[in-house]
């Protein structure tokens, strides 16, 4: 079976652990890097990272966007969204699809 995780603030992960996710609280970009190193070493499928670290550590991130494994996908904190995601959404359906069909 495939583990998932969560990375980011404590405010923003730790209500992952209830649905069974492991989770990772950091607050400080160097160490969002190193436990994302860590996880998708450790056999990680899908790691979830707040949008917050996951701006610092873009370079990180984009190590493992051409790889199956992990899926790492940024998602809002509770600071609140700052379109990271839909960006990273929009991007790939573009690369599905041949145009941007979301943007308006």
């Amino acid at each position: 079976m495939y583990k998932i995780a969560a990375i980011g603030d404590k405010d923003s992960v730790y209500g992952f652990a209830s649905v069974g996710l492991s989770v990772f609280p950091e607050d400080e970009a160097a160490g969002a890097a190193r436990t994302l190193r860590k996880l998708a070493e450790s056999g990680y499928a899908v790691i979830y990272i707040t949008e917050f670290l996951a701006a610092q550590i873009q370079t990180e991130i984009e190590r493992y966007g051409e790889q199956t494994m992990p899926a790492v996908i940024p998602i809002p904190g509770v600071t609140g969204n700052n379109g990271m995601g839909l960006k990273n959404v929009s991007r790939s359906v573009e690369q599905a699809v041949g145009s941007d069909i979301l943007s308006e």
